[in-house]
């Protein structure tokens, strides 16, 4: 393997993991890390679509929404297939099918509230920096079921 391709290989995997420690950082409920995931600064204005969210724009503001998720979320993980990495100078585009699995505050008599699953398809926009690869975008689009589209066709 020539220098050129070992380098992209080595890049390829940094963005993988850094991609990893996103979703480990928001499963654990780590603000600090998630934090230091982002692009730091507002040189490059960063920006987040959570499914059925409006666009958020700026680092204060995508932050916010996570520390508001992670306040109302007692239980959440994610398993990431599909995932693809592209890549042109320094930046990098990976996409992948988040199943995501979360349950929200305990009802009464339980440890935790149900369990819910769902689909969605995201796209996550990494820039390299000094720090190693920081997020500029994240943009999550929920994958409607079979099912979903059945309700909605049946008639009212």
């Amino acid at each position: 393997m020539n220098e050129e391709h070992a380098q992209a290989a080595a890049d390829i995997a940094e963005v993988e993991a850094a991609n990893t420690a996103f979703y480990e950082a928001l499963e654990r409920g780590d603000y600090e890390e998630l934090s230091g995931s982002w692009l730091p600064g507002e040189d490059l204005t960063v920006s987040c679509v959570h499914p059925g969210w409006p666009v958020l724009t700026g680092r204060g503001e995508v932050l916010r929404s996570y520390a508001l998720i992670m306040a109302n979320t007692e239980y959440i993980q994610f398993f990431l297939t599909d995932v693809n990495i592209a890549m042109t100078g320094d930046t990098a585009l990976v996409t992948c099918t988040e199943n995501i699995l979360s349950g929200g505050p305990a009802e009464e008599g339980n440890a935790l509230g149900p369990l819910v699953g769902q689909l969605v398809v995201a796209t996550n926009v990494f820039r390299r920096t000094a720090d190693g690869w920081k997020l500029w975008s994240h943009h999550g689009s929920p994958v409607l079921t079979e099912s979903d589209e059945d309700e909605e066709e049946s008639p009212s």
